[in-house]
């Protein structure tokens, strides 16, 4: 099976990270959250895309140590000044609100006003993104310029929401494959008008789950889009009793911009994902994922990876978390995230996914010595090359390496070659009857 052949080449590339784009355009305007309207409006487009069963967690539902809220309903919002001139409107941006803010309709002074008015001084150019989940508050968001050009007065607060017994929603899509054995691939599907967090990871998977509509698999590939935290503890404990099938995992999120790539272990550190991240690269750059130890703090890969799980489960990002000035505020907009960078992460996606489904252990039939390669076609009849080929090198290693004791992904991590080099290098020397392949290695 051939993952990447759904696309092959730069051209293919570019033409998925331009539908990506389009896709996450579409999800960008919507005010999402934990619960509510917003993420069955989403799930809804991702429904064009893909089949998606749709589960919904009663509010009140105790899920391990949280609770799932009540629901949360928002209508609109603004706010304006003693003389009825707006300043902060909800339908300009969904930033504006504090998400999962109570209601309030008042006239306050400005002193009175401002401890719900939060801004970032540091970037004063840009709508902080603030959430209330968990605690009963309201508020609202705004640049920090504009707040230093509101004036002493009273100002007419009115913030239309509700919160009321309703349902978390998350939605999940399965893709079967030759065994029950299963890839998770989670993004978080809470977050309003960011594009990078997450429109980008919401988008990438539903279009690599359409790709591989007609691709058959070994793995089956379980495709997860819920709220952050409480979304994924609460798939966790409905799927409890199956958890044994999750072989390897990935969450994906920020993989719309030109960082990085950034790849964070699983809490084992060890698992074959963990080693696959390590041996893929990204881009025309062909740059390596900056590798990260776990901690327990990020997305939702620390709930996969808490003790009482410990799933086989890493991150996947191009800019980290908290680390790009657009973070969690208005400029992480559809201009911040890039089709090619969308397009790259998605072969990124794929080459991981790759070396899953593609990892073989290979035997050298002439063991003794190095075979004569240019015999075979596979070496330059001119020798004195100051330098060997990559290629070349990567027929070295295989044979060096191929004892029957170490599969393509061990030949990779110990040549520091990408897998896609070893393994072209390897079916190469099988082809010409210098290497048997003793069959697929899935450890």
């Amino acid at each position: 099976m051939d993952l990447t052949s759904v696309a092959p080449a730069s051209s293919g590339t570019q033409d998925m990270g331009t539908a990506i784009h389009a896709l996450a355009a579409r999800l960008y305007p919507i005010c999402r959250s934990i619960t509510g309207q917003g993420v069955l409006d989403t799930i809804d487009i991702l429904r064009e895309h893909i089949d998606l069963d749709v589960h919904r967690v009663p509010s009140g539902t105790k899920v391990f140590d949280w609770i799932v809220p009540p629901e949360w309903i928002v209508r609109g919002a603004s706010l304006r000044d003693a003389n009825g001139q707006k300043i902060l409107d909800f339908a300009d941006h969904n930033l504006h609100v504090v998400n999962y803010s109570t209601p309030m309709k008042a006239r306050m002074s400005l002193e009175e006003l401002k401890p719900h008015l939060h801004t970032l001084p540091d970037q004063p150019h840009v709508i902080p993104y603030k959430t209330a989940y968990y605690t009963d508050a309201w508020g609202f968001c705004m640049r920090h310029d504009q707040l230093t050009t509101l004036e002493d007065g009273d100002y007419e607060v009115f913030i239309d929401t509700e919160k009321v017994p309703g349902h978390l929603s998350y939605a999940e899509h399965l893709h079967r494959g030759e065994v029950e054995d299963e890839v998770l691939l989670y993004a978080h599907i809470c977050h309003p008008s960011l594009a990078n967090d997450n429109c980008s990871g919401l988008a990438l998977l539903a279009c690599l789950a359409e790709s591989m509509r007609s691709v058959a698999t070994h793995f089956s590939y379980r495709f997860v889009f819920a709220p952050g935290t409480i979304g994924s503890l609460a798939w966790l404990q409905r799927n409890e009793a199956g958890l044994g099938r999750i072989r390897h995992g990935l969450v994906l999120s920020c993989v719309g911009d030109g960082g990085g790539p950034n790849y964070k272990r699983s809490r084992n550190g060890q698992t074959m994902i963990d080693r696959a991240a390590a041996c893929v690269r990204c881009g025309a750059d062909d740059v390596s994922p900056t590798l990260h130890d776990f901690i327990p703090y990020g997305y939702d890969e620390r709930q996969f990876c808490s003790p009482g799980f410990d799933l086989p489960v890493g991150l996947l990002q191009r800019s980290a978390f908290g680390t790009f000035p657009q973070y969690h505020t208005s400029a992480d907009d559809l201009d911040f995230i890039r089709p090619e960078h969308l397009g790259s992460s998605f072969r990124l996606v794929q080459d991981i996914l790759q070396i899953l489904e593609t990892n073989w252990t290979p035997l050298n039939l002439s063991p003794k010595g190095e075979p004569q390669l240019g015999r075979y076609g596979l070496f330059s009849p001119m020798g004195g090359h100051k330098t060997n080929s990559d290629r070349v090198m990567a027929y070295l290693w295989v044979l060096n390496l191929a004892d029957g004791a170490h599969s393509l992904l061990d030949i990779s991590e110990r040549s520091g070659m990408p897998f896609t080099e070893i393994t072209a290098a390897a079916k190469a020397l099988q082809t010409v009857g210098l290497v048997a392949n003793l069959g697929f290695s899935r450890q």
